[in-house]
């Protein structure tokens, strides 16, 4: 393998052509982009995982988010998704459990003594970061004073996705010396036996390749309409499947730049609030099986005209989702990364994480692959399975964190919503994953408790936030709710007390973030110093 042909443009392209020269600078990489087929543009939100892969890249925050409009992101909000008139946070930390007696368990005990606390204070409870949150301000806690809460790893960004790409091109690709061409595909030849045999342009150009990494989106050029690779519909357990998108000015910076992504449940999806730099992004994600393109545009727009918007003069594009995997996302010598592998659907950010994580996936591959005196890389079969059984079994356990989001609903006031609280999920991956993070397969109700919930991860909060408790009453009356082997059953008085000392650790988050600056004046006199905003 030594020339690695990049079909596509937008941020999965530029992302896998940064990736590689990066990483492979002995390989020929070319990018072939249409001059005519607009990018999506609409992927503003990252999670923490970026970082992983801005590091494999060596790119810091002071270098690219000036250049894509960027603010900073520690967390997500869900309004209205386990009731209407209820939210709660997903930050991107690690929870504190320094002094705790059944780790993040006692928050639990605290909701089992204290039915009125609201879901939302589970996060409050164990994750530092909520504070800046809370407040809406942002510090990288340089000097530690904010427990728990590491900046390189527990902060996303929220940027321009069309910028960012153009970043990765100028700064990162070109110089590296990656070949760039603007034509359209004309046509695809193929080979029985070795996938893709090459590509000929509008230009005239035909370009020969050892690797074909198809990028082109939904459209899925390569994997789909050339090899035929079948794709696999995750439609059975998450139904939206269409979005209306804009772009919304500012009323006031300070008080509308937080620092998370806001997302609040419709009656026939979800809508995301998105702030960047100069502006914020907005969109509603719904299901064209529960309502028109029409009404939902209609009922977007009148969300946003509860919130003070005006909607006269705002431009809203129609946006179509492709909801699943291929089958493979290695095939023969073709690679899909981005939307043309597969989609989930907006909700988590996980447009962009799918992207740097199959990145990281085939790096890994590639670098198994190459022998270490001459640098040539030979990929087997065998390395392929593994990178699609990886990435499938990657994109399942996230389709069904997703999918979480609308299972464990409590609402049913709408069609959609009902359908969401009777739908049958698939038990297989449902159940292996709430398995792995709840603790059935370690823990059963004569040794410890029944749902066991694991230091971290995102399943916890999510389900501690639509009211999936893993202790409640009935667990401490029978007598099996355990601090461990050998040790009695917790009384009441004792639960009283885990819950009483747990109420103290929010105010001791807001003591350690009294000292730091706002969401926009932290940016407005770092990243944007020097910025006419300023």
């Amino acid at each position: 393998m030594k020339n690695v042909i990049i079909i596509g443009g937008g941020s999965a392209g530029w992302m896998t052509a940064s990736t590689l020269v990066k990483q492979f600078p002995e390989l020929n990489v070319t990018l072939v982009e249409s001059p005519n087929i607009p990018i999506a543009g609409v992927g503003e939100s990252t999670i923490a995982g970026i970082n992983e892969w801005m590091n494999l890249i060596g790119v810091e925050d002071k270098d690219f988010m000036k250049a894509t409009d960027a603010t900073y992101k520690l967390s997500i909000k869900f309004n209205n998704f386990y009731k209407k008139g209820e939210g709660f946070h997903y930050p991107f930390s690690y929870p504190y459990t320094a002094d705790t007696t059944l780790g993040v368990n006692d928050w639990h005990i605290k909701k089992m003594v204290y039915p009125e606390t609201p879901n939302s204070d589970y996060a409050d409870s164990f994750y530092s970061i909520m504070a800046l949150v809370n407040q809406n301000k942002f510090d990288k806690n340089l000097d530690d004073k904010i427990p728990y809460y590491k900046y390189g790893q527990s902060t996303a960004y929220h940027f321009d996705a069309t910028k960012f790409g153009l970043w990765l091109r100028d700064n990162i690709c070109l110089p590296a010396g990656l070949k760039h061409i603007t034509s359209e595909v004309k046509h695809i030849k193929t080979d029985e036996v070795k996938g893709i045999h090459s590509i000929e342009l509008e230009n005239g150009l035909v370009i020969m390749g050892d690797l074909f990494i198809d990028c082109t989106g939904f459209r899925s050029l390569l994997m789909d309409k050339t090899l035929k690779v079948p794709f696999e519909s995750f439609e059975y357990m998450l139904p939206n499947n269409r979005a209306w998108a804009t772009r919304i000015p500012y009323t006031n910076k300070e008080e509308e730049m937080v620092p998370y992504t806001d997302s609040t449940a419709l009656g026939n999806g979800w809508v995301w609030r998105i702030p960047l730099w100069s502006r914020m992004g907005t969109g509603y994600v719904y299901s064209d099986k529960h309502v028109t393109p029409e009404e939902a545009l209609e009922e977007f727009k009148d969300h946003l005209k509860s919130l003070g918007t005006d909607t006269t003069n705002l431009e809203f594009k129609d946006l179509k989702m492709r909801v699943g995997i291929h089958e493979r996302t290695w095939h023969k010598n073709c690679v899909a990364i981005g939307l043309s592998a597969g989609f989930i659907e907006p909700l988590e950010s996980n447009g962009l994480y799918t992207v740097h994580k199959f990145l990281v996936e085939l790096c890994r591959t590639l670098l198994r692959c190459r022998d270490g005196l001459d640098k040539t890389i030979s990929v087997s079969q065998y390395d392929k399975t593994i990178y699609n059984t990886t990435t499938k079994k990657l994109f399942k356990e996230f389709a069904t964190f997703v999918a979480m989001h609308y299972a464990l609903t409590r609402r049913r006031d709408t069609k959609y919503w009902n359908d969401c609280f009777n739908r049958e999920y698939d038990p297989n991956p449902l159940d292996e994953n709430i398995s792995q993070v709840y603790g059935f397969k370690n823990f059963g109700i004569d040794k410890m408790i029944a749902r066991e919930f694991h230091l971290s991860g995102g399943f916890p909060c999510i389900a501690s936030g639509m009211g999936y408790n893993a202790i409640d009453e009935v667990v401490q009356k029978t007598g099996t709710l355990f601090t461990g082997p050998g040790s009695e059953s917790l009384s009441w008085e004792t639960c009283k007390k885990i819950a009483d000392k747990l109420s103290r650790n929010p105010q001791r988050w807001e003591e350690a973030t009294k000292r730091c600056l706002s969401h926009y004046e932290y940016l407005r006199t770092t990243i944007y110093r020097d910025d006419s905003d300023a």
